[in-house]
């Protein structure tokens, strides 16, 4: 496929957010119409100069703003505008400390109970899937970059609901249930953003262990402790910044 129309992306402090704001606006202006193919992984990689793990990750936010959809063996595609979600985060509301602890409130109501179902009801097979999920986030731990496997994690407990809401919930919000984008700006070290990488994943295990056991009372318990820790640590070091 040529790419006339595509062209490296100027240095940005995130060139995640850059791509996905880049590919969206062409989308909304009809340059990539409806039903169009968008290039494949490889093309976008060679044409934006980024990373494959960006575009990954501006691919799941333009599916999360309901601009893209995934087709098995096909690749992804233009949406059209009757069938797009009015429901969105903008990521500037992300990027405040109150939109962020405004997502965290928000994420309570919804994946506390999602970790009861998911203990209740999930397969081998679910199981599986969130073990893949905290063992990438465990390996990331030390490239400081864990947002990835962090929505990994949350969205295969969705998915282990057996309710298809839940994960659909979660595509509708996106990276933005993940504050790290923003604490990358805040933390002052490597070895800080470490800490606090680990501090969540010693949480996920907690979460695991009780899916793990079919404990739906003991799931939610610690999908509870793990977002209000997540809130107050987040407001903690954006506090200690501040101060």
């Amino acid at each position: 496929m040529t790419m006339p129309k595509f062209s490296p992306l100027p240095p940005a402090r995130n060139l995640t957010e850059e791509l996905t704001a880049t590919l969206a606006e062409r989308i909304r202006s009809g340059e990539l119409a409806a039903s169009e193919k968008l290039p494949t992984e490889q093309e976008m990689i060679a044409a934006f100069g980024v990373s494959r793990t960006v575009v990954r990750e501006a691919i799941a936010a333009l599916r999360a703003e309901g601009l893209v959809e995934s087709r098995q063996g096909a690749g992804v595609f233009v949406v059209g505008d009757k069938r797009r979600r009015p429901f969105r985060i903008e990521s500037d509301g992300a990027e405040t400390v109150e939109g962020v602890l405004a997502i965290m409130e928000l994420r309570r109501s919804v994946e506390i109970e999602a970790a009861g179902l998911a203990a209740e009801r999930r397969t081998e097979a679910d199981l599986k899937a969130i073990h893949d999920a905290v063992e990438a986030f465990d390996a990331a731990i030390h490239n400081g970059d864990a947002v990835a496997a962090d929505f990994q994690f949350h969205k295969a407990i969705c998915e282990a609901t057996a309710n298809p809401y839940f994960a659909s919930f979660l595509e509708f919000l996106g990276y933005h249930i993940i504050p790290r984008q923003t604490v990358r700006v805040q933390v002052s070290s490597s070895e800080e953003m470490t800490r606090y990488l680990q501090k969540v994943a010693r949480e996920h295990h907690q979460i695991v262990t009780a899916i793990e056991a079919r404990d739906g009372a003991a799931a939610r318990r610690a999908m509870g402790r793990h977002l209000t820790r997540g809130r107050d640590r987040y407001a903690s070091l954006v506090s200690s910044v501040e101060s």
